[in-house]
């Protein structure tokens, strides 16, 4: 599930080095709007097909994944419950995350082009942005779920109701609506060079900030104070929850006690350890690789391994969406 998967302020651009980015760069403005060139991950033609190949194929599992997770929970009845309406929620974020940057490098590729217009970019930004922030959130939505049924069993039917998952969801979607708002209306302020090339293989608004000729220093602040707030509150809460939640199943007496409840949020655990592990990992790996091209090779796993992996990691440890999802391919055989 990269975050997954995590917020913007989450994704592999904000760790770039902004020399690294101006290198390219013409020092003359532009006289209109410009047009961006997404640089993708290799520019060797033999590679092409290969990566062609690999990426269409990743996207397919991905999106076909996700899907068996949202149609096993809407059609089995005991699945009909908070955890696993969070969890298709989850997927569907991770569909939208996933169908907003790799189709058109697919079409990059296809087309032997690099160029994305302005207006596309700044679309596939928003997008990017509001889909990397519902992940992160669902995930935090997902830990106090977790965090109710595990230390307060007695009272979980009655405080997560369906009024109450309803809200989280429809926050969630308000919170990522103004996240990702917030970042473009930053960068719609900025101007930019000729012949911009975008390190990567999307539009990452963050990676936009260090492309603009117009001074930054203002808008740089404000990037990392909506970072704080936007980040620092969903990575504090899965904190506090799973806090809680440990040191709840340290106090079981029995060890089969102790396991129950564990697995009951181990999948969850991993999923968070796989979203913030990767995001963490692309910016070691941005503090210790020189070349933007290799920092690009290394958000692959932020935007689209860890996508491809939310579903399975569920199913594989999930004896209830095992069996719903047996069941279906059962009906549609």
């Amino acid at each position: 599930m990269q975050s997954a998967y995590p917020l913007v302020s989450f994704s592999s651009s904000l760790f770039f080095s902004p020399k690294s980015y101006r290198r390219h760069m013409k020092p003359k403005n532009s006289t209109g709007i410009p047009e961006f060139l997404l640089l993708g991950l290799s520019e060797d033609p033999e590679l092409q097909p290969l990566l062609f190949g690999l990426f269409l194929s990743t996207y397919l599992i991905t999106v076909c994944g996700n899907l068996f997770i949202i149609l096993a929970v809407s059609s089995d009845p005991h699945l009909h419950i908070p955890m696993y309406f969070f969890l298709s929620n989850l997927s569907l974020a991770d569909i939208g995350f996933v169908s907003t940057t790799v189709p058109k490098m697919l079409v990059n590729i296809q087309t032997q082009s690099k160029s994305i217009t302005y207006e596309e970019c700044l679309t596939q930004g928003y997008f990017y942005s509001l889909f990397a922030c519902l992940d992160s959130m669902f995930l935090t939505v997902m830990a106090y779920d977790r965090f109710v049924a595990i230390c307060h069993p007695l009272h979980y039917t009655v405080i997560i109701g369906p009024r109450l998952c309803g809200l989280l969801v429809f926050v969630s979607f308000l919170i990522s609506l103004l996240d990702s708002q917030v970042h473009i209306s930053m960068v719609s302020q900025l101007t930019f060079c000729t012949d911009v090339e975008v390190p990567g293989f999307f539009c990452d608004p963050l990676q936009l900030f260090y492309l603009a000729c117009s001074n930054t220093a203002i808008i740089n602040i404000l990037v990392y104070c909506t970072g704080a707030i936007f980040a620092g509150i969903p990575v504090f809460g899965i904190i506090f929850s799973y806090v809680r939640i440990i040191s709840s199943i340290l106090r079981i007496s029995s060890s089969g006690g102790r396991y129950k409840a564990f697995s009951t949020c181990g999948s969850h655990l991993s999923v968070v350890c796989l979203f913030y592990g990767t995001s963490i990992g692309v910016y070691l790996s941005s503090a210790v690789l020189s070349s933007a091209k290799k920092v690009a090779v290394a958000s692959v796993v932020y935007t689209l391994v860890t996508p491809m992996l939310n579903p399975y990691i569920y199913s594989l440890r999930n004896k209830d969406i095992k069996r719903a999802l047996k069941r279906l391919l059962r009906r549609a055989a």
